[in-house]
């Protein structure tokens, strides 16, 4: 039984097996001081179960971000990206026009430039 809290970085060198065995050691243990809450134990049992709460989720949080980073080198040259993989941004700023559509140009638009361009006017600026 642990009673010590995990540090992270602790976790970050551990491979998925080892986190996976951790998190059940932890999750059987926070049940068995539950019980014995229950039953009547003494108040120092409190700060154990918060200390393993948090403990869980370290270990979940390493597992997840693995995860990942595993995923995001998996699709990395990919040409499509999972959503949650893909930048948050705002809904406007996702629907935006790309750089290159905004760039483009239809032909009917370039013959009007060539043929009507924007004239050229020589005022004098007066000082």
């Amino acid at each position: 039984m642990s009673t010590t809290k995990i540090k992270t970085t602790q976790l970050w060198g551990k491979n998925k097996d080892d986190l996976k065995k951790q998190l059940v050691d932890l999750k059987t243990e926070l049940a068995q001081l539950r019980t014995q809450k229950v039953a009547g134990g003494a108040n120092s049992k409190l700060t154990k179960i918060h200390d393993l709460r948090k403990s869980v989720a370290r270990v979940l949080t390493v597992i997840n971000a693995t995860q990942r980073s595993q995923l995001r080198i998996f699709y990395k040259n990919k040409k499509y990206l999972p959503l949650d993989l893909r930048p948050k941004k705002t809904r406007a700023m996702r629907r935006r026009l790309t750089k290159h559509e905004a760039s483009i140009i239809s032909e009917k638009q370039k013959k009007r430039q060539m043929h009507f361009p924007q004239r050229k006017y020589a005022v004098k600026a007066e000082a």
